[in-house]
């Protein structure tokens, strides 16, 4: 079973796979749990702090055909990624999908899509009977409706999901800020989509750059 207490139920990069599922127009355009430019801005900050760290990452459509591509920002963090389109609602029913993490090898499955309530539960449910560990970014996913995401989520976490937001997954990747290779990157990501954490960095970077007499020392 997996580990759900200790530092083993921690994220670590070498054994997480994350799966992004359906972040596209039609989606998007019923999304009422989140304003949707939040949504925008976890995803793609999760998706660079994947590459960050080096955790494979796996975008998926759904009928892309007919509900649009997947969203500009997420597909420019991985350009020459062509995402696997589906036509089954549930992520996991797909062997294109589910192939890719199973020859992996990694255990700690984190999904973040849209809707929640969908095509987020449902692979979350299912991955979790065949031994994942299943996390899933609440901040970088939506529903309908309040009500919907919110019992999505009631409802994965009784059935054994963790749930987590976008920043909290980089920081269990990062662990240690001793950790100079990945420390960089992730900073860029927190300036880029940290909201006002990355605002107050960034000023503390300009006054770490400024000479004493400049700042009236």
């Amino acid at each position: 079973m997996p580990a759900k207490t200790g530092l083993d139920a921690l994220l670590r990069p070498e054994d997480s796979i994350l799966v992004l599922i359906d972040h596209q127009p039609f989606q998007f355009a019923n999304l009422n749990s989140h304003e949707p430019t939040l949504v925008i801005n976890a995803v793609i900050g999760l998706a660079k702090a994947a590459k960050v760290y080096g955790v494979p990452t796996v975008l998926t459509t759904v009928l892309a055909a007919r509900g649009g591509a997947l969203i500009k920002g997420l597909q420019d963090v991985f350009p020459d990624q062509k995402p696997i389109d589906r036509t089954f609602i549930n992520t996991w029913q797909d062997a294109n999908v589910t192939d890719v993490v199973k020859k992996s090898g990694r255990k700690q499955l984190i999904l973040a899509g849209l809707w929640t309530e969908i095509c987020v539960a449902m692979p979350a449910i299912q991955a979790l009977a065949e031994g994942y560990d299943v996390f899933v970014v609440t901040d970088a996913s939506g529903g309908v409706s309040n009500e919907a995401h919110d019992m999505a989520v009631r409802r994965m976490i009784a059935a054994g999901v963790v749930p987590i937001n976008w920043a909290a997954v980089a920081g269990e990747w990062q662990r240690d800020w001793a950790r100079a290779d990945t420390a960089a990157g992730l900073a860029g990501v927190l300036l880029e989509h940290g909201g006002a954490s990355g605002v107050a960095f960034a000023w503390e970077m300009q006054l770490l750059a400024t000479p004493p007499e400049a700042a009236g020392l």
